[in-house]
């Protein structure tokens, strides 16, 4: 299961989106467990708001903090309905500030 793609311009959200949800829908067999990584300060505020992503979702974490213990990197592994659904999450932890999405 990989998650990276060329997804086009960045600063342009809504062709950013609907690349994304193309490639998405492309490679992977929804309904599917979909692996989300994050970067963050190791703030257990900033950590807890990407947990609070997930609430409703089916999911299992992995996180490793950083040699010097500054940052946080978080795999988590959630169930997911389709495309639409992973977009939503990556929208809400966007919303996060200080939030690197890989």
């Amino acid at each position: 299961m990989s998650n990276s793609c060329n997804l086009g311009d960045p600063n342009n959200p809504d062709h950013f989106y609907a690349s994304l949800k193309e490639k998405l829908e492309a490679t992977h067999n929804f309904p599917e467990d979909y692996q989300f990584k994050f970067i963050v300060l190791n703030e257990e505020k900033k950590i807890t708001e990407i947990y609070r992503v997930f609430d409703d979702m089916q999911f299992t974490l992995k996180t490793r903090d950083s040699k010097n213990a500054k940052y946080t990197s978080l795999s988590i592994t959630a169930f997911v309905l389709d495309a639409e659904q992973v977009i939503s999450v990556y929208k809400k932890v966007g919303e996060i500030e200080g939030v690197m999405s890989l």
